[in-house]
């Protein structure tokens, strides 16, 4: 690019520093250069066209416009899709020149030079028509007429950059049908320049949505070392990390392979996970290395070619179908040309005979030589398979693989491109008088105008093509961005075709660009199936990406999402943290609401000890109705009946307290359940304390002038009992009235749970409260134990001793149970305590008495009582007692 442009700025300079062709009297006399030979036809106006016809040039080392004398160039192999541009801009003019209403009275002639891909060329046949079409001098015009309308051209963007860099000067209108270099879009440097195929950043902006289409996000690119494949590729580049593909391996082709290139490429593409390789250059100068991978058996790649690729007679090549079938490319937009197949069908080297290229298109695609005279005829000078041509061949044999006949891409740019250049023209000449866009509304002079005059009604033409398709340039003098995907496959007769599977519009929305019918893709051909291309297959829901050190950002590892996060998207980056009430599961994938916890009447836990509670209750309560029942009987009487009346009552409470604690808590039932609970199990065992000490003072009464005797009765023992069940209920009542519990869910209790429970408020008024009836417990069994041996008819103070023993047994192993459960396991613990302690009580100490009542009612008599007297000191004081010397009628201790 360089040297490019250091020719094309010494050009600029010589042709500036030129004095005007108008200081010249007629007749150019310049410096000897090689005049180029040219495919013209006069006319009135003429266009300049450019196109590189031929594929390959072989030019001297010697200076290009300086050699003295001039020395030929020779162009090989005939570019086919660029020769059908050619006789497709011959056809548009030959129409345009047919209609009767269109550019009245003018007649369109060109002047057609092959550039033979050369910049040199280029620049050499744009400096000679500037200078007339017959001497190449730089800034004279040694022809005034026909006028030069403008130029078409050059196909290639290494002759159109050139080309433009010296037409933008005096800004002459150039219309390329080819060159999609991005740079050329920068109006500052190429004022005059547009084009009627999409730029290549269009293309980039395409092959991205191409590869997001299908999954690939590994791919590598090959590119040419040009403006067009560095530029471009470098383009891609930067479009596909915006859109987080991965470029596996970048490599530019150097511009002669030899074979070290050759061998280093084949081993990057050989040892490369991707599957995708996208190429931007052309065709011909990546045949060797197609060659060289199909011969190795390198099939499993899928290549991706630009506009460059299409058409091209590779594809009709046997031994690259291996490599190149099911092979992709973006195609310059395809449409028909009305008439342009009969004009193709009907052209022959002896009719045509100005067109200097038809003789070697002919001999190229029949595979035949011309000859000229008899000497000519040797078949020495015949290469393998080579035949003389007689004329007689018929293009209509011709495969569609070698010639295009249906479809029309670089041909169509180029018909579209000479009636903008034709319609600016019929503009300016049909402008109205003071109606003109220039100075003071003028008009150009219709047969003097300047070029910049031209290009100004060039940039604003509006042309409705025969498909109904409407062509306009924009700002940056470009033609709407349209693109057809194209797809090679193999058939089952075993030749190669292509199908159009997709269409890209720039102008669309985001979401519609690239339209692709995949159902005309048949993958059958390398895979079964779209084929992968990723560095790292995706990490499925439930895992995240973990970047690999030194690696693209397409490289990854997949790593499981922690307990309480998910990943529920494909390729997560990070995992999201499920919300406090809910815990992910099992994969990862989806945040599920926690069970809560808590011990309902459902639950076979909660049911039994619903069913425990009431069936103790029940017994409670029938213990109370049998004493309520046998109260005269000396059993009952002998038992203190107002203590075990409000004993029996209290333990009732305690098992119906239990019920509170079973359900999802609530304010009410947390605020209520330890304090009735508390204050249940503090009458309980205060009445308790009360008829043990009762019966220890009795006995101590029994002495003669014993102090004691002021409190044997009933008032001692209520006082105790109210005494007692006071502090534990003021207790409550500050613990309500500061720090009251409340109903919570707990988080922390387990991963799959949130626990319903109740805060205690005040966990120090809860042990005060459990603290307290720990008290009266182990002060109550301490008098029990004391009191175990005294004499007594119905054993009362060692079921009193036992049953005590039973509910600090219970209530001790209550206190590292609880600490060491959670959640509805822990309300169980409580009503098993609440329960067990309760059923000692009941048990121990009433069950008894309901033994002797119902199966043994002997024991229940006052004869028997009376037998036992002097064992049964409650017995006589029930008896020598003056106060209750009435037995049978007052209550007994």
């Amino acid at each position: 690019m360089a040297t490019s442009l250091t020719i094309i700025t010494i050009l600029i300079h010589l042709w500036a520093a030129v004095p005007t062709a108008s200081d010249y009297q007629p007749g150019c006399h310049g410096l000897p250069t090689p005049n180029m030979e040219a495919y013209s036809r006069e006319g009135d106006m003429v266009f300049g066209i450019l196109a590189a016809v031929h594929e390959a040039n072989v030019f001297p080392s010697t200076n290009l416009l300086f050699t003295d004398p001039p020395v030929p160039r020779r162009c090989e192999k005939i570019h086919i899709a660029f020769y059908q541009s050619v006789l497709a801009m011959v056809f548009a003019i030959n129409e345009i020149n047919k209609i009767p209403n269109f550019l009245p009275n003018i007649t369109l002639g060109f002047r057609i030079y092959d550039s033979c891909h050369s910049e040199m060329a280029a620049i050499g046949a744009t400096l000679q028509q500037l200078s007339g079409g017959k001497e190449t001098i730089p800034n004279y015009l040694c022809q005034s007429s026909p006028k030069m309308a403008g130029f078409i051209g050059d196909g290639p963007s290494t002759g159109a950059l050139p080309m433009a860099n010296i037409l933008g000067v005096n800004s002459f209108p150039q219309i390329s049908y080819v060159a999609s270099l991005p740079i050329l879009s920068d109006k500052v440097q190429f004022p005059s320049f547009l084009r009627t195929v999409a730029s290549a950043s269009f293309q980039a902006d395409a092959l991205v949505q191409l590869l997001l289409h299908f999954g690939w996000t590994w791919i590598g690119i090959v590119t040419a070392n040009n403006d067009l494949g560095l530029y471009s590729s470098q383009m891609l580049k930067e479009a596909a990390a915006q859109n987080k593909i991965c470029i596996d391996f970048f490599e530019t082709l150097p511009t002669q392979i030899n074979k070290e290139s050759l061998a280093r490429v084949i081993g990057i593409v050989q040892k490369s996970t991707a599957k995708v390789i996208v190429c931007y250059t052309y065709v011909v100068h990546i045949t060797p290395i197609l060659k060289e991978i199909s011969l190795q058996g390198i099939t499993s790649k899928i290549w991706i070619g630009v506009t460059t690729w299409v058409p091209s007679t590779i594809f009709s090549r046997r031994d690259l179908w291996g490599t190149l079938n099911g092979t992709l490319a973006l195609a310059v937009y395809s449409a028909e040309i009305p008439g342009f197949n009969d004009f193709f069908f009907n052209i022959h080297p002896l009719k045509d005979s100005e067109d200097i290229f038809i003789r070697a298109f002919w001999e190229q695609v029949f595979n035949c030589k011309f000859v000229d005279s008899f000497s000519e005829m040797r078949t020495e000078n015949m290469t393998d398979g080579e035949t003389l041509c007689t004329g007689t061949e018929k293009l209509q044999s011709l495969d569609a693989s070698v010639y295009e006949i249906n479809y029309f891409r670089f041909p169509f740019s180029a018909y579209i491109a000479i009636y903008a250049l034709a319609q600016a023209l019929e503009d300016l000449i049909l402008c109205k008088h003071q109606e003109g866009p220039f100075a003071n509304r003028s008009c150009a002079d219709a047969m003097d105008f300047q070029p910049w005059q031209m290009l100004h009604y060039v940039k604003n033409v509006h042309i409705t093509a025969s498909s109904g398709s409407q062509f306009f340039f924009d700002t940056s003098g470009e033609f709407p961005a349209l693109l057809d995907l194209l797809y090679w496959h193999m058939t089952s007769n075993d030749t190669t075709k292509y199908v159009k599977v997709g269409t890209y519009n720039a102008s669309a929305h985001v979401d519609f660009k690239l339209v692709i019918d995949e159902s005309a893709i048949f993958w059958g051909g390398k895979h079964i199936q779209v084929p992968l291309s990723v560095c790292s297959e995706s990490c499925t829901a439930g895992y995240r990406k973990s970047a690999i050190i030194g690696r693209p950002t397409c490289c990854f590892h997949c790593v499981p999402c922690p307990d309480g996060s998910i990943a529920n998207q494909t390729d997560a980056i990070d995992c999201i943290k499920c919300p406090d009430d809910h815990w992910s599961n099992i994969k990862r994938n989806r945040c599920l609401p926690k069970e809560i916890d808590f011990l309902p009447y459902e639950d076979p836990l909660g049911f039994i000890l619903a069913v425990i509670a009431i069936f103790l209750f029940f017994n409670a309560s029938f213990t109370l109705g049998i004493f309520i029942k046998y109260r005269q009987t000396p059993l009952v009487r002998a038992n203190n009946l107002q203590l075990s009346y409000i004993l029996l009552v209290a333990l009732m409470m305690c098992f119906l307290c239990s019920l509170i604690f079973i359900g999802r808590p609530k304010r009410v039932t947390c605020m209520l359940r330890q304090v009735i609970f508390g204050i249940s199990f503090s009458f309980c065992v205060s009445c308790v304390m009360a008829k043990t000490i009762t019966v220890l003072l009795a006995f101590k009464a029994t002495k003669p002038n014993s102090s004691l005797r002021q409190w044997v009765g009933s008032r001692t023992s209520n006082l105790i009992v109210l005494s007692c069940s006071f502090i534990e209920f003021a207790i409550g009542v500050i613990w309500l009235g500061t720090s009251p519990p409340f109903p919570e869910l707990n988080n922390s209790a387990g991963n799959w749970k949130i626990i319903a429970e109740c805060n205690e408020g005040s966990i120090l008024m809860f042990y005060c409260i459990l603290a307290f009836m720990g008290l009266l417990a182990c002060v109550t069994f301490g008098i029990a134990f004391l009191a175990r041996n005294l004499p007594n008819s119905f054993n009362e103070a060692k079921y009193i001793t036992f049953s005590m023993l039973v509910f600090v047994s219970v209530w001790l192993s209550f206190i590292p149970a609880y600490l060491s459960t959670k959640g509805k396991y822990l309300v169980a613990v409580e009503i098993f305590a609440i329960l067990s302690s309760g059923a000692g009580l009941l048990y121990c100490i009433f069950a008894p008495k309901i033994y002797i009542i119902f199966l043994r009612p002997e024991m229940n008599t006052r004869e028997y009582l009376r037998k036992t007297l002097s064992f049964s000191i409650s017995a006589w004081i029930a008896l020598s007692n003056p106060m209750l010397k009435n037995f049978d009628r007052k209550t007994d201790i």
